[in-house]
């Protein structure tokens, strides 16, 4: 397992936001040590733009960045992945595809910037801390001796990045 990629894939429901927001931070800081997607159960078919004025303001390149369905990863023909995180509550919830390689899945819940009524400021905030939430998260992640942790530890180690339950 030593020099490999590892391939991520961030769901939520819309994929519009939280999920597109970690495909985002973790391809800047992984390197060439992960490749993160993201899609959704009922994708929303488009990127949110505060998501997008998110990523952009912290340099993140956008312009690859789409809302997909999950099915583009499931099924026999898609390409194996390591480790599927949930990112919103009711795709944790939902029935999710058999994955290709039985990746490691991990819920880590993140409140919804999308949802916050407000004026600009309030909800540009929602974005700007699940932003930093996801950033924190990953980049413990990233820190993550992989290659030298069984099944048990990993998973105890990705549980403890995502906080109390």
């Amino acid at each position: 397992m030593k020099g490999r990629k590892f391939i991520v894939l961030f769901l939520c429901v819309g994929n519009s936001a939280r999920s597109i927001m970690a495909e985002a931070i973790l391809n800047h800081l992984a390197g060439a040590r992960f490749q993160a997607f993201s899609a959704g159960s009922q994708p929303a078919g488009e990127v949110h733009p505060r998501a997008l004025s998110t990523l952009k303001s912290r340099g993140h390149d956008t312009s690859a960045l789409r809302s997909k369905s999950w099915d583009e990863f499931a099924g026999a023909d898609a390409a194996p992945v390591d480790f599927v995180f949930t990112v919103c509550d009711h795709a944790a919830a939902e029935s999710c595809p058999v994955w290709p390689g039985h990746p490691m899945t991990i819920h880590w819940g993140i409140a919804d910037p999308a949802a916050v009524k407000g004026d600009d400021d309030t909800c540009d905030a929602a974005f700007v801390e699940a932003y930093d939430l996801l950033h924190r998260r990953l980049g413990a992640f990233v820190a993550l001796p992989l290659e030298d942790l069984d099944a048990s530890q990993l998973r105890a180690a990705l549980q403890e990045i995502a906080g109390p339950a």
